[in-house]
């Protein structure tokens, strides 16, 4: 890999520390940027959460874990959003150093006690830009218990012979969501789902099935929810949540669905809001998306102005070369959506994120433009986090980040 390719990263795996939590992988960043309400005049601060994953935990469950970035949920800070500094003590309560969330270590019976991963972070804001100390923190994640699934049974494409016995651990994720006075320090909220999730994959041969719409498909997992605040819809959708699924049928490729919840606790499955196309850049799949509500810049008074509808930032998995893209809908009021295409695409041959860019995390920025931050792969399988910037004629273009580190 040059140096070049690689000036827009802005967090890698600890691989210098083997007994880190985040040592193999690190992906789905999540980043909020304000001011404290105490004290406005402090400057802006960045925090950023994510999800990494050890080569010590892929051991201990048998090399059996899906091959995602998913197994325990950490922070890092940041003055400016391009450098940025591991919270390498995390958590005391939790079962390893610089964690947030880890495995549910308490309750075997739990749907997260194999891996942990990232969904979305609500924080106590005052105003979108300053946050209330006084408030609690809201985060949604997923998590998968030790249960095995074989991988026929997931995937379309024909599998070698050896292949079709073997088998995979904490697949069937469920949601659940955790609380925190502080943002560092999570505690989980028992969820209705007698594994202690708040959503679950909908099952109708199931008994204690939750009640869903008419038509509503039958799921293999439930993962990557983003969740948003809808000001704009009924007291009972005063929280909307877009998370990712694989239906069971008719065909075995990533769909986005939606839930609503009128305290953001206490959730129903509502309708499926993206589906892949018969071919083209997310004809094998549509996931892991991140929902912003519409803004204009107003230079005047230098304020973002909330406007009607919403934007979508998804990833796209191609059916010809198997990459994911990052790609952009657009939608009035959160349930019709229309695509716009692929709006960060996959980097240059030999660069860090050339194998796939994926989960996106949109923010906009006090001069009116606005910063993505996403997890990249290369061709070996390495995942680093990178930025980039929308440029003045609306390009994502990747953000050099090798200045700010020089000099900081």
């Amino acid at each position: 890999m040059n140096l070049k390719a690689a000036q827009n990263v802005v967090l890698s795996p600890s691989s210098e520390d083997q007994s880190a939590f985040d040592s193999l992988k690190v992906g789905s960043p999540r980043v909020h940027r304000y001011s404290r309400e105490e004290d406005p005049d402090g400057g802006t601060e960045y925090i950023m959460w994510y999800h990494g994953r050890s080569k010590t935990q892929e051991e201990e469950m048998d090399n059996k874990l899906p091959p995602l970035t998913s197994g325990r949920i950490g922070r890092a800070t940041s003055r400016n959003g391009l450098v940025w500094e591991k919270d390498t003590k995390g958590s005391a309560s939790e079962d390893m150093v610089g964690v947030s969330l880890g495995l549910n270590t308490e309750e075997w019976w739990g749907f997260d006690t194999t891996h942990v991963g990232l969904g979305s972070v609500l924080l106590p804001m005052t105003t979108p830009a300053v946050l209330n100390e006084g408030g609690i923190y809201i985060m949604y994640f997923m998590g998968g218990n030790h249960e095995e699934q074989k991988v026929a049974d997931l995937v379309n494409a024909e599998l070698p012979e050896q292949m079709k016995e073997r088998t995979i651990k904490g697949i069937g994720m469920k949601i659940g969501v955790a609380v925190s006075q502080d943002g560092v320090t999570f505690g989980r909220v028992e969820g209705d789902d007698p594994s202690g999730a708040c959503i679950a994959p909908h099952n109708s041969k199931d008994p204690n099935a939750e009640k869903v719409p008419r038509g509503f498909p039958e799921e293999i997992y439930c993962a990557w929810p983003d969740v948003v605040v809808n000001p704009q819809g009924r007291k009972s959708e005063g929280f909307m949540m877009y998370y990712s699924t694989i239906p069971k049928t008719p065909k075995k490729n990533a769909s986005s669905e939606r839930a609503i919840s009128e305290d953001g606790f206490r959730w129903f499955k509502s309708d499926v809001v993206l589906r892949p196309d018969e071919e083209g850049f997310d004809a094998e799949g549509c996931a892991r998306c991140c929902i912003i509500r519409n803004a204009e810049y107003d230079r005047a008074s230098g304020k973002w102005e909330f406007t009607r509808g919403w934007t979508m930032y998804y990833d796209g998995a191609s059916s010809e070369d198997k990459k994911h893209r990052i790609m952009q809908a657009e939608s009035r009021d959160g349930k019709k959506w229309n695509k716009i295409g692929v709006v960060m695409d996959v980097g240059d041959v030999d660069s860090w994120d050339h194998k796939g860019v994926s989960s996106a995390h949109v923010i906009r920025l006090d001069d009116g433009t606005m910063r993505m931050y996403y997890q990249g792969e290369d061709e070996s399988g390495n995942v680093k986090i990178g930025v980039s910037r929308l440029s003045d004629s609306g390009v994502w273009e990747r953000e050099e980040t090798a200045a700010f580190s020089l000099a900081g």
